[in-house]
């Protein structure tokens, strides 16, 4: 199993103020745009991102990382195999990922991903 990518995610309620800093300010492209989670980056350059959430989505809380993997059943199995509590998932989301959130041992919520 290889990361692909990790992305930040903050939450905020203020989703507006995300854009005028990041798109605005710094000129990065919005990547991914929910409603409840934008995400921006450079479409160049898939690994510079940052993402600002109401929500995680699902009704979940808002994960301080996300992980993107290429074989999300080697890293469950890895999590599980060093006994890290499974918070959330697996599971196969309506937007095109199946995820599953782990505490890491700094108690940071850490959203674990692959794309379908």
């Amino acid at each position: 199993m290889k990361v692909k990518r990790i992305v930040a995610n903050v939450s905020t309620q203020q989703i507006d103020a995300a854009n005028r800093f990041y798109g605005e300010v710094l000129g990065l492209d919005i990547l991914m745009d929910h409603g409840w989670i934008t995400s921006y980056g450079n479409t160049e350059n898939m690994r510079v991102q940052i993402a600002f959430a109401t929500e995680g989505g699902g009704g979940t809380d808002v994960p301080d990382l996300s992980i993107e993997v290429d074989d999300i059943e080697v890293a469950y199995g890895r999590v599980k195999e060093h006994g890290y509590q499974v918070e959330y998932g697996p599971t196969d989301e309506p937007w095109g990922v199946r995820r599953f959130y782990v505490r890491d041992p700094f108690g940071k919520l850490v959203n674990i991903l692959m794309h379908l």
